[in-house]
């Protein structure tokens, strides 16, 4: 039977958004549904409702979310009613080149729900990432949920469905940060400091948090960055490479994705280093570097997409690494508000003043 759920939905570009009632169909082959019991509040779903991503609405938003199985469709294997899992937007296909390859993270063919949620007159919604979880209960296919710990508490545990998982991901997997080495990532909000912990984790020995905003580089210290740098102070190539007896960083992982920082994070790496691009351009930026700059470094340019992460290893490892009291994911979590306060959520994201508001029931 279908369920009637409070949701959160924007109905226009640019406009509020409202919590109204949808229609949660029941889950067909190869579906499941979720109650949600957290969902945090990121760029991407105020991307969603600018109009930023495309103009398909109106859009059911939230992605970031954790929850419970409370119902399976036909041929589902993955999960069962009763498991706690993660909602995750890359259900990888098994079959595709890449798949077929053995680098399963990098999914040609990753797959949502077939059957559409609705608003109560039946217009079809548009769930953000494929996942739609600021509300109630959500559809998605079973393969986007990912089973962890149930020990972990909801809110902390969803954000490693999107921005937390791309910042460690960029460090852990990407970049391939290793003990011992030194590691500069340029924004420190959410997925900055994200990256910094995965830098932390991974046991670099100078991790440099650079940003603009003072009070981000107060969080980038409390998340394992050992020295900070304001580029309204002074220069970040001439810092990092001071900072790594004038070599530059192994490892730079730009997550603020303009051309500017790009091109300060070419710089300021080692010869031979390693550039992880893990903020989103607009499809407006261009980038403009020497070629011979580019062969004469060496190294590597990578672009980092969802922290090139398989959430069916990545979030169970995660998970237990937050429990053993390795990864301070509660870090992440700025303020918990309800369906309500996801609008007052995205002025506070926009202004820099959180790294995460989470949606908690």
């Amino acid at each position: 039977m279908a369920h009637e759920v409070g949701a959160v939905v924007s109905r226009k570009k640019g406009d509020p958004v409202s919590v109204e009632t949808i229609v949660v169909p029941d889950p067909g082959p190869g579906e499941a549904v979720v109650d949600v019991q957290a969902c945090g509040v990121c760029h991407t779903d105020l991307h969603y409702r600018q109009g930023g991503i495309n103009d398909e609405f109106p859009f059911l938003l939230g992605h970031e979310a954790a929850g419970v199985v409370s119902e399976v469709g036909p041929d589902v294997t993955e999960v069962e009613p009763g498991d706690f899992v993660i909602l995750n937007w890359r259900a990888v296909c098994g079959r595709c080149r890449a798949c077929e390859r053995g680098r399963t993270w990098y999914c040609f063919d990753t797959h949502n729900a077939s059957q559409a949620m609705t608003l109560t007159d039946g217009t079809p919604l548009s769930p953000a990432l494929g996942i739609g979880a600021f509300a109630e209960k959500t559809l998605v296919a079973a393969g986007q949920c990912t089973k962890v710990n149930p020990e972990a508490r909801p809110a902390v545990a969803g954000l490693l469905g999107c921005g937390v998982m791309a910042g460690l991901g960029a460090a852990l997997n990407t970049g391939e940060v290793s003990r011992g080495d030194s590691v500069a990532v340029i924004g420190c909000g959410g997925v900055g400091n994200a990256a910094i912990a995965g830098a932390r984790l991974a046991g670099a020995n100078r991790i440099i948090g650079i940003d603009l905003d003072d009070r981000k580089l107060e969080w980038a210290t409390g998340f394992g960055a050992t020295h900070t740098v304001n580029p309204h102070e002074r220069s970040p190539v001439e810092a990092v490479q001071e900072l790594t007896g004038g070599n530059g960083a192994d490892v730079v992982i730009d997550a603020v994705g303009r051309p500017e920082t790009y091109r300060q994070a070419f710089y300021a790496r080692d010869l031979a280093g390693t550039v992880v691009l893990v903020g989103v351009p607009t499809p407006d930026m261009r980038i403009d570097l020497p070629l011979l700059d580019v062969f004469g470094r060496g190294g590597a340019l990578r672009s980092s997409w969802y922290g090139d992460c398989l959430p069916s290893r990545d979030f169970p490892m995660l998970i237990d690494l937050y429990l053993q009291g390795r990864l301070d994911l509660e870090g992440f979590v700025t303020e918990e508000i309800t369906l309500d306060g996801v609008e007052g959520a995205f002025e506070r994201m926009d202004r820099g003043d959180v790294l995460r508001s989470v949606v908690v029931r």
